[in-house]
């Protein structure tokens, strides 16, 4: 499965490309949508829509992660994030892509076993998990790999269960 990690923003989305394939990771590609703080709101919005259509066309995801939203106190950012994950959002449907959305804690516990991990453990652990050199820069791009990995391991997860379910219910009617 090809899997689109995306943390988003409207200055920097970071994005991340893997294959989960048998239990196994590898990296397609990753990097980060940069916007200029000079630009109009609606051109910088036009160009996060423009780039996630190009990552959709490249790489032909399955499924786009997404972090969850949180409330910050800062209403106006807020309000940007919300609409640049409105574009965000709208490309994948527009792809035909399925999109799943998760929490820090969600991904902290996928990525390293505990959800209260610290921002660095939670790099560290991508490096490993991808077998990269380095962990990735921005912090932003580091964030969208662990939350495709996250999909990864929840869908891996949620398979595992649904065959489990199936075989019972096979094996009642032998």
């Amino acid at each position: 499965m090809v899997i689109l990690g995306i943390d988003p923003g409207y200055a920097i989305i970071g994005w991340g490309c893997v294959e989960y394939s048998h239990g196994r990771f590898s990296v397609l590609g990753f990097g980060a949508i940069t916007t200029e703080s000079k630009t109009p709101f609606p051109e910088r919005l036009q160009v996060i829509y423009n780039d996630m259509c190009y990552l959709f066309e490249k790489y032909k995801p399955e499924a786009m992660s997404m972090e969850k939203l949180f409330y910050n106190s800062n209403q106006k950012t807020v309000i940007d994030v919300a609409q640049a994950r409105g574009v965000i959002t709208l490309a994948a449907q527009m792809y035909g892509k399925d999109i799943f959305e998760y929490t820090p804690l969600q991904v902290k516990q996928s990525v390293t076993g505990y959800g209260r991990a610290e921002k660095k453990q939670v790099q560290e652990m991508t490096k490993s998990i991808l077998g990269l050199s380095a962990v990735p820069k921005p912090d932003d791009t580091a964030d969208a790999l662990a939350l495709a990995i996250c999909h990864g391991h929840s869908n891996a997860s949620s398979i595992g269960k649904l065959n489990t379910i199936i075989n019972n219910q096979l094996g009642d009617n032998k």
